[in-house]
């Protein structure tokens, strides 16, 4: 039985420090304003996501709903999210990685503000749901940009690095609960916690002026467009390659 060579040999970066924060240090201006974009993208996405847990005591005291009820709208927001990965990967292969990212920040942002205002559990449901979508849909763009911005040989440290930072949103999240509810009534501050959620709209300010697209998802998508012909694997291979 035949075999088939590969076309272009695989070259392995060398490590070329070990240590922990070698990453950060070896980078270069984009690359830090990349890093620190994802970063606060995903303690924003912790943050947001935390948000209901730490008010979904007040809402069942103040809207009599059961306990029960009230937690599918946590179970609800992630499981949006899977749908929202889903469709983030596919829109950051048409429009861009860095497009994407401020398109879902925005979207989650704004769907946090929705639930400020919400008069009843259904209409917070649904605008958990949605807010989901967003966040769902952030994790996947900016692990793709962290991915294609980061040499390879540091790319594992510099994504653990960034996916921590949802941790630091929690804290976030409860530090905001322990002012608010501390100096406003239950029934006022739980809004005010939402709307702190759609703060993370103010980063999209930043991505735009220091965040670029990868040199490889640019290069990758100008070839496409030139050729007429959809995102794929093998083109992003032979790019790589390049």
């Amino acid at each position: 039985m035949a075999t088939t060579e590969p076309a272009v040999a695989i070259e392995v970066a060398s490590i070329e420090d070990t240590s922990l924060l070698a990453f950060y240090r070896d980078m270069n201006a984009a690359e830090r304003h990349t890093f620190w974009a994802c970063a606060s993208g995903w303690a924003l996405d912790g943050m947001d996501f935390m948000i209901y847990p730490l008010v979904i005591g007040t809402i069942i005291t103040l809207w009599k709903v059961d306990p029960g009820t009230a937690g599918l709208a946590g179970t609800v927001t992630l499981l949006a999210s899977a749908v929202g990965g889903w469709l983030g990967g596919y829109v950051a292969d048409r429009i861009g990685r860095v497009r994407t990212l401020q398109f879902t920040i925005l979207w989650f942002s704004f769907f946090s503000l929705v639930c400020a205002i919400v008069q009843n559990f259904d209409q917070l449901l649904i605008a958990r749901a949605l807010l989901g979508l967003g966040f769902g849909g952030e994790w996947a763009a900016g692990a793709v940009l962290m991915g294609e911005a980061i040499r390879p040989q540091y790319r594992g440290r510099a994504v653990g690095s960034v996916q921590s930072g949802w941790a630091v949103g929690w804290g976030l999240a409860v530090l905001a609960q322990a002012i608010l509810f501390s100096y406003l009534p239950a029934e006022t501050a739980w809004r005010w916690m939402f709307v702190i959620g759609a703060l993370p709209a103010l980063l999209v300010f930043y991505l735009r002026r220091y965040v670029t697209e990868p040199e490889i998802a640019a290069a990758t998508r100008a070839k496409q467009m030139a050729s007429g012909d959809q995102p794929d694997g093998s083109a992003y291979l032979e790019a790589e390659r390049k």
